[in-house]
């Protein structure tokens, strides 16, 4: 059965944020707060719960385009392939923060995305999101909270969230109420960085 717990920003509870990690190092589905809206989440090694996303969402698990939930950009190589020094200036610059860097995947990536040719990098400054990850030992696959709401885009209020979710994930903590504006996704792959979407990330960063 699903279950909501609550989580301080400011005062993270060893023992509520260990249950979550729990859940995802048991194949289990979250939804947690990042520094934009709220996302759902699975253990990146484990395939069956990436296909339970995939499902959720409506895509098939080699055609889907989650972003990688990361701590820091310690371990970008297990993911990404090198990097030149300005675009690794560029993300210093803007992470941790509420941005999407779409780079090159690299060739030691997690089989579920062998054939994944980019990927979708994230570090936010939510210290609940980076907490989770860190104790995990390795990347969060997430994707947003749509709401099917014509008004409202994100569903802001985790309460609303776990009502609606709760059929379908495990855990749903509540970190507050979430943003409204989804992260900023820039492609880094080609020449230029291109902004494929203006989120709540400054372009300023670039």
């Amino acid at each position: 059965m699903s279950e909501l717990v609550k989580i301080y920003e400011k005062n993270i509870s060893p023992r509520v944020i260990q249950k979550a990690v729990d859940v995802l190092k048991s194949g289990g589905l979250i939804i947690y707060p990042t520094d934009t809206v709220y996302g759902l989440g699975c253990d990146i090694t484990n395939k069956s719960a990436l296909q339970k996303i995939a499902q959720i969402k409506g895509v098939k698990l080699d055609k889907a385009n989650f972003s990688f939930i990361c701590k820091d950009l310690s371990n970008l190589s297990d993911y990404v392939k090198q990097i030149d020094s300005s675009t690794f200036k560029l993300l210093k610059r803007a992470l941790p923060g509420a941005y999407t860097f779409i780079l090159p995947g690299s060739k030691t990536l997690p089989n579920s995305f062998k054939n994944k040719k980019t990927v979708g990098i994230r570090v936010p400054n939510n210290r609940i999101a980076v907490e989770l990850v860190s104790l995990l030992g390795n990347p969060i696959v997430s994707t947003s909270i749509y709401d099917e709401d014509e008004v409202l885009e994100y569903t802001t209020d985790p309460e609303l969230i776990y009502e609606k979710w709760q059929s379908k994930v495990d855990l749903v903590i509540d970190g507050g109420y979430g943003d409204n504006h989804a992260s900023t996704v820039i492609d880094l792959t080609g020449d230029e960085p291109i902004v494929l979407r203006e989120g709540k990330g400054s372009l300023d960063v670039l």
